[in-house]
């Protein structure tokens, strides 16, 4: 399984390098890829995203320097920013993983163990989607597959900057919170700090060899 750094990337970018990517996995000319960055600050709206979960105006959200892209992914609306660790898988989950809950079990245990990593205690919240700590989110998944070929993801909140999340009804959820490994903890943690750990925990779940690469979005596009 390769892993690719590639730092910070706008949310577009990302997305096209990951419909490039998983039509490549689909055609078999590629093995499976998990893309690993930050965005700059954008608001993300999935399928079920309702125009009201978005509590800024347009202006504040000018304001804040945050985009905002509808994207096909399921889910309400949700933020990415600086702090926060996105993994974007692009894996074939046949012919034996061809289990949509299965799959989003291993994104969530992905999140559990990495906290755990830094003395976060996470869990799941029956009938939800993510990794939390009580009533606290600490990380986010959202998934689209295609020929069994996965792309979105998850993020996972290092040290992002919680206020940005007052934006907005955070996956349409109304009386949940938000945080982070650095406002558990007390102490500033950051994506550079979470990546090795949440890529073996992430390839532990696929019995996969990691392989790393640190790569643009068009080094990995060539």
């Amino acid at each position: 399984m390769l892993f690719c750094r590639l730092g910070t990337v706008d949310y577009a970018e990302a997305h096209e390098l990951q419909k490039s990517l998983q039509a490549r996995r689909i055609a078999g000319e590629i093995d499976d890829t998990v893309l690993l960055l930050e965005h700059p600050p954008v608001l993300t709206l999935g399928r079920s995203a309702k125009d009201q979960h978005v509590i800024a105006p347009a202006e504040a959200l000018r304001e804040h320097g945050i985009q905002v892209h509808e994207v096909g992914r399921g889910g309400d609306v949700t933020y990415h920013g600086p702090g926060q660790l996105v993994a974007y898988p692009i894996i074939d989950l046949k012919p034996d993983r061809k289990d949509v809950r299965k799959y989003v079990w291993s994104l969530e245990e992905t999140m559990i163990r990495s906290s755990a990593d830094f003395g976060v205690q996470a869990s799941r919240v029956a009938g939800l989607n993510g990794a939390w700590i009580a009533d606290r989110k600490i990380g986010a998944v959202g998934v689209r597959i295609s020929r069994w070929v996965t792309m979105h993801g998850l993020a996972l909140n290092a040290s992002t900057k919680l206020e940005h999340f007052d934006l907005i009804v955070p996956c349409g959820i109304q009386d949940k919170a938000v945080t982070s490994l650095s406002a558990e903890t007390g102490r500033a943690i950051s994506v550079a700090e979470l990546i090795e750990p949440l890529a073996a925990h992430f390839a532990t779940l696929y019995d996969a060899p990691v392989e790393w690469r640190d790569a643009s979005p068009d080094e990995l596009r060539a």
